[in-house]
């Protein structure tokens, strides 16, 4: 073999034994030295577990979810069209008056009788005053055609006593002149004794004629007096009927509370000019408030009387209260209205319409004071627990 081939053998050999070594070291070093490879890994076993746990996690969350539908929630109707609602009281006045005073103050608290408002009853007392005084005097005018009756009474005893007595005279002035007449036929008896007797007797029935009219004339006036007092008895019973409404209006000059409760809505001053039915204040009773939820319709089919409600209050939300329904409306909130719908008309969008249902709340916790009349309450109903709701809730 030339040396020339050997020896560019030679040179090549090395050359390329030192360019095959080149790239196993740089791989050796490669391999040895990126810290990424075992980072990676780590990392992708770290996003294994956690997708793991997040899945195991909502497969815990619908099971749960799942569980608690089918245990409790399909039984459940709910509804935040609801609100805290009292039958407060508006205070106004029934006279017309001038405010003297106003003992209540906003937000106080106050008891049945309390007086709220206080009005002049300068005027009121002296119209009382001539109410009795008057009524008094028509007592003394009737007390006095009681006295009158009761000479009348002796009057007409005295006349019918008086009739008697002519009487009796006519029958002896009769007696005498039928005697003097036999006696004047055998001219035992004068005829001027005769007419003596003639005119005795016709004076005695005069006597008695007149003894009669007296007694008609008794009678007479006694009915007049009686008509008096009856007719007295009616002014009375009318002056009465004054005084005792001058008593009222003397009363109302003074406003009272009509129940327990809180004063609200304040809009009177000392010196005010009141009117009869001008308002002047409110006086709610927290101790008697209940919620008015508004369920639709497609889901009252189940409430009764009796079925629990559970009452969430957006101002209380760590608070909760459990009601029972108390009575339904007889119609829907629509009805109510101002202005019913007249779906016979026009055009017509079927609306789902929503009754209101009355939901009582438990006593101590209205006895507390911190709920208020129109709060906002979400309402969830359990139809379970409605009347008679037992028997299919155990089918289903």
């Amino acid at each position: 073999m030339p040396k020339d081939f050997e020896a560019s053998t030679a040179h090549a050999r090395p050359k390329a034994e030192a360019e095959t070594s080149t790239p196993v070291q740089s791989t050796a070093v490669t391999v040895s030295n990126d810290p990424a490879a075992p980072t990676g890994a780590r990392k992708r076993g770290r996003k294994g577990i956690v997708l793991g746990g997040v899945l195991a996690a909502l497969l815990a969350a619908g099971a749960w979810y799942g569980h608690h539908y089918w245990t409790v929630g399909r039984f459940m109707v709910a509804t935040d069209d609801a609100y805290v609602h009292a039958d407060f009281a508006i205070i106004a006045p029934k006279i017309t008056g001038y405010v003297a005073s106003v003992p209540a103050v906003e937000n106080q608290a106050v008891r049945a009788g309390d007086p709220l408002v206080v009005l002049d009853a300068g005027d009121y007392r002296d119209a009382l005053s001539l109410a009795q005084s008057q009524l008094a005097s028509e007592e003394a005018a009737i007390t006095r055609i009681g006295s009158q009756a009761a000479a009348a009474d002796a009057a007409t005893t005295q006349a019918r006593a008086r009739v008697d007595a002519a009487q009796a005279q006519v029958n002896q002035a009769e007696a005498d002149l039928h005697r003097y007449q036999n006696l004047a036929k055998n001219d035992v008896a004068s005829a001027q004794r005769l007419e003596q007797a003639q005119a005795a007797s016709a004076s005695a029935v005069a006597a008695l004629a007149e003894a009669r009219a007296g007694v008609t004339s008794a009678e007479a006036n006694r009915e007049v007096i009686v008509a008096q007092k009856a007719e007295a008895q009616a002014t009375l019973s009318g002056l009465s009927a004054s005084r005792d409404k001058a008593q009222r209006d003397l009363d109302a000059t003074v406003l009272r509370a009509p129940f327990d409760g809180t004063v609200g809505n304040l809009s009177v001053a000392v010196g005010d000019l009141v009117a009869p039915g001008k308002r002047l204040l409110a006086v709610v009773p927290l101790s008697q408030v209940y919620v008015e939820a508004n369920f639709k319709e497609t889901q009252i089919a189940e409430l009764t009387p009796g079925t629990r409600v559970h009452l969430a209050f957006d101002a209380f939300p760590d608070r909760d209260v459990e009601g029972t329904v108390s009575g339904v409306a007889p119609a829907s909130g629509a009805q109510f209205s101002l202005l019913p719908p007249e779906n016979a008309t026009g055009n017509f969008t079927k609306v789902v319409q929503r009754v209101p249902v009355k939901v009582a709340v438990p006593a101590h916790v209205a006895a507390q004071g911190w709920l208020r009349p129109g709060l906002s309450v979400t309402a969830s109903a359990d139809i379970r627990t409605a009347g008679g709701a037992n028997t299919e809730v155990a089918a289903r």
